[in-house]
């Protein structure tokens, strides 16, 4: 899975490849402007960006040097010409591939799966994951507190193992709504209820916290606790 931006203006077209993708089980998020699609990466940088050049507020060559200004994210640039000296003065300009409009969800997955690859994102994923007492066996979708199996729903063990993926960092509720839930958008408080049920299994509570810190105003921290590491 790879978080996807879309800077598209056409709803429809943007809907199309939004929901293709998303089968594809990336996470996506959208923009309908230049300017909102780099207000969107200069936020939070995603793993591959399809930019359209024909855009109602800025140049696509003009966005696309902004865009590559701010992230190194693979661009892939969508436009309705296909001549030799366009194409090149786009990847000269920082674009990573391109696609010819029309063009199908197949093709544009293709080529979505092939810069990840170039990217290294495709290297072998981590299957176990330890955080003190925690484990996490991903492939057999189990995790076990001190030895004992936790009785975790599936929604309660993928935002687990996001966050014991990334020990000591700080994770945003939008990162977690975008990366777990899979979702641009939503409720804040959806987020805040698997947290507290996932507490409830390890044994912990909001006032007196072991693994999950929520830092108000900003996300939910995973760590080990305090009496690990003396």
């Amino acid at each position: 899975m790879a978080r996807v931006l879309i800077v598209e203006d056409d709803p429809l077209v943007r809907s199309a490849m939004a929901a293709d993708l998303t089968k594809r089980s990336h996470a996506v998020r959208t923009a309908g402007s230049a300017l909102d699609g780099i207000r969107e990466v200069s936020h939070d940088p995603p793993d591959v960006i399809v930019l359209d050049l024909g855009l109602p507020d800025l140049d696509g060559g003009q966005a696309l040097k902004m865009i590559r200004a701010i992230t190194a994210a693979p661009v892939i640039v969508a436009t309705a010409r296909d001549e030799e000296a366009e194409i090149i003065r786009l990847l000269n300009d920082g674009a990573d591939d391109y696609v010819v409009k029309p063009f199908s969800g197949e093709h544009l997955a293709a080529r979505v799966a092939a810069l990840l690859r170039r990217a290294g994102q495709a290297a072998a994923p981590v299957l176990d994951i330890r955080v003190a007492g925690l484990r996490l066996d991903l492939a057999r979708r189990e995790a076990q507190l001190d030895g004992r199996l936790l009785d975790l729903t599936r929604r309660e063990f993928d935002l687990l193992a996001y966050l014991a993926a990334r020990p000591g960092a700080v994770v945003s509720r939008r990162e977690l709504l975008t990366e777990v839930w899979q979702q641009a958008y939503g409720d804040d408080q959806t987020i805040d209820v698997h947290v507290s049920w996932l507490r409830r299994k390890l044994g912990e509570t909001a006032a007196r916290p072991r693994y999950l810190h929520t830092v108000r105003g900003v996300g939910v921290m995973l760590d080990a606790p305090r009496d690990t590491l003396r």
